[in-house]
């Protein structure tokens, strides 16, 4: 049994090729009775279950069959997707899970998130984020027409873009007292969180033991997944060729 872990598609229909990617993940490295577990912004922007665009349809097509075939797929919200609901689990097989998270693995209880809330730096996004997680924000955008809620996508992307553009790239990093602070409250050592894009394995001591976060990577240029199998962990990427030509593992 391999259990999986992704995030940072930002699937969206400029970029065709991640859906393909996409797309052969999911049909050359899950089997029946594997699970998936999608950390966040999975989308580059979804408008609500009720705007399903036509290259999203695919992706939930492509999850639903992952499904079908006998996958468990766990998404959590990212800060692009926050507005995916039920309507969303319900196309996609997924199966909704709340930010953070606890699951066992191997023995040993692993912590999941997105990641954004560990970016305590960067405190103009997390006002932003404290502003658009209310359900007064949700309920505002879900009355707007399509054509409205692609407007404001659009803004909140280029707003993104110029704010990012003139921060320390350390700010919109995680805080290490933040992360030891989450993992110490939830009784943690090892947590597995996206939204960074910065791919890595950073081991540290915590409380005078070993502890372990692995960050998982964007799938800007090629994809990336966590695997664990067998005891072990993987975190790798690849592109088509290497979906066709041999597991990741």
């Amino acid at each position: 049994m391999t259990v999986a872990f992704i995030s940072d598609l930002h699937l969206c229909a400029e970029r065709p090729a991640l859906a393909a990617l996409l797309r052969g993940f999911l049909r050359s490295r899950l089997r029946g009775g594997d699970t998936l577990y999608i950390l966040g912004d999975l989308f580059e922007a979804w408008l609500g279950d009720d705007a399903v665009l036509p290259d999203q349809r695919l992706a939930l097509d492509d999850l639903r069959a992952a499904a079908e075939r006998g996958v468990t797929l766990f998404f959590m919200h990212g800060n692009r997707d926050f507005l995916a609901g039920a309507g969303f689990a319900a196309q996609s097989g997924c199966r909704l899970l709340d930010d953070p998270t606890v699951i066992e693995l191997g023995g040993q209880r692993v912590l999941l998130m997105h990641g954004d809330t560990l970016c305590t730096d960067d405190q103009e996004y997390q006002a932003y984020r404290a502003r658009v997680r209310t359900l007064a924000f949700r309920d505002h955008v879900l009355s707007l027409s399509l054509a409205e809620r692609i407007a404001l996508a659009e803004h909140y992307r280029g707003e993104s873009r110029r704010l990012s553009r003139d921060k320390p790239p350390e700010i919109m990093d995680v805080n290490q007292h933040a992360v030891e602070e989450t993992m110490r409250a939830h009784g943690v050592r090892r947590l597995i969180h996206g939204h960074t894009h910065r791919q890595a394995i950073h081991d540290f001591t915590l409380d005078g033991a070993p502890a372990q976060r692995i960050v998982l990577g964007d799938w800007h240029d090629t994809g990336s997944a966590l695997e664990y199998a067998d005891g072990r962990y993987h975190l790798g990427n690849f592109d088509l060729d290497d979906l066709a030509d041999r597991p990741m593992g």
